[in-house]
């Protein structure tokens, strides 16, 4: 990475852009649940964002590779930003509403649809052959690091200036972000004689996407076991746990922010190991096994840690896990997907892979606020024995519902590890290494 610092500029550019909407993020989301108390709002709050991005992702990836991918970053994050100050002006003439929250991210979900893939294509673009490993060690670094930082920020700015301040703040990474795009130097495809195709070939670059990942079953049924993972964690993660932290200490927004920060340590640590570590790691072992570890040492001792200290240990045991499970699919995406062809497989691979998270977002909201949380409030005799698991008071049910997910994801991981088809992919990979080897 130390040779590419146009990388770097566009890797600081983006990770500055997503700090300070992380920032408004988690505002955002503690101002949603102090006037609900509900964790269905802080649901409804994600399904708004998910929804729309996978539904544009599937037709979006023809576009994407037909056109500028840095015009459509710009573009992309103008949009974000015009909303944020929409937010801002609706904030500070006390009209701000749950459902206008609801609205913005719906049109951020249509936005990141085009956002995600065209970076994913950048950073394809930028860094050297070989390096794609050390790049996403170096993204989830980035991404962790600002989960640590954007709720002690997010928390601080909001104390001593206000809500209002955090969405400044944001428009102030917004206005760096653009002069990183403004200044690297992308290559791109001859533009002119690729837009006299795009007209009408959405469908038919889809298909061809389709018909790709037909061919390449080992990579779709890695899509299609993220998929059911991607659930599972939704579940719960980025999705009840604000709320279960919240009830169980008492409201303590310091307590969730420690617990957030931590949760980001544990990601740039794994991210740093990511970067550090073996470039012969086999790409599947470090999707499925990794996964499997955040399963098991995440959401089992989140859901029967009854502390700051457990709690913080189960974010560790969570997120470290992580960045090896984007890096071992970056590998294989990078080395078996042709450039000119990534858009449409990053944006399929958006669509199928999220699928699942707006089920599960909506799935774990009611089951915490209308099944799990009642009924742990209930003189049930089963009730009384997941007490001494997980305690009492409020919050209890959201905690079985962690251990729910813990024992469920681990399961769903065993399968896409033995899947015969992922296995075929799995010797494709060690043989194309074998025959690069040999080649140089």
């Amino acid at each position: 990475m130390e040779n590419n610092k146009n990388y770097i500029i566009f890797w600081l550019g983006q990770s500055m852009s997503q700090l300070g909407s992380a920032m408004t993020s988690f505002a955002l989301t503690i101002w949603a649940y102090e006037r609900t108390q509900s964790a269905m709002t802080v649901s409804l709050m994600t399904f708004c964002t998910y929804l729309p991005y996978i539904v544009i992702s599937i037709f979006a990836g023809a576009f994407i590779d037909r056109h500028s991918k840095k015009s459509i970053l710009i573009i992309s994050d103008t949009i974000a930003a015009l909303l944020t100050v929409g937010v801002f002006f609706a904030l500070r003439q006390n009209q701000l509403t749950i459902e206008h929250i609801y609205a913005v991210n719906t049109l951020i979900g249509c936005s990141n649809a085009f956002q995600s893939p065209a970076s994913a294509i950048v950073t394809g673009i930028l860094i050297p052959a070989g390096q794609y490993k050390k790049a996403s060690g170096l993204q989830s670094f980035s991404s962790n690091l600002i989960m640590v930082t954007a709720p002690m920020l997010s928390g601080m700015i909001t104390g001593a200036a206000g809500l209002s301040s955090v969405l400044l703040a944001d428009l102030i990474t917004f206005i760096f972000c653009m002069l990183t795009l403004i200044v690297i130097p992308v290559k791109q495809p001859s533009l002119n004689e690729e837009k006299t195709k795009v007209r009408g070939m959405i469908i038919s670059s889809l298909k061809e996407g389709i018909s790709l990942l037909n061919n390449e079953k080992g990579i779709l049924h890695i899509m299609i076991s993220l998929a059911i993972i991607n659930f599972f964690s939704r579940l719960t993660y980025e999705n009840i746990l604000s709320p279960m932290i919240l009830a169980r200490s008492g409201n303590d927004i310091k307590a969730l922010s420690f617990i957030s920060g931590v949760m980001g340590a544990g990601g740039i640590i794994g991210g740093i190991m990511v970067t550090c570590g073996r470039a012969k790691a086999n790409p599947i072992k470090l999707i499925y096994v990794s996964a499997g570890i955040s399963f098991l040492f995440g959401d089992l001792m989140m859901g029967s840690g009854q502390s700051i200290f457990a709690w913080s240990l189960a974010g560790l045991g969570a997120s470290i896990p992580i960045p090896y499970i984007i890096a071992g699919q970056s590998i294989i995406l990078y080395q078996m997907i042709p450039q000119s062809k990534q858009g449409s497989i990053f944006a399929l691979r958006n669509a199928i892979q999220y699928s699942t998270i707006p089920a599960g977002i909506l799935l774990g909201g009611y089951l915490a606020d209308f099944a799990y949380e009642p009924f742990m409030m209930s003189d049930h005799p089963i009730a009384g024995l997941l007490h001494k698991v997980v305690g009492t008071g409020a919050g209890g049910g959201m905690a079985v519902m962690f251990l729910c997910t813990g024992i469920l994801g681990t399961f769903s991981c065993i399968a896409g590890y033995k899947n015969r088809h992922i296995k075929v992919l799995a010797k494709q990979l060690m043989d194309k290494k074998d025959s690069d080897s040999t080649s140089r």
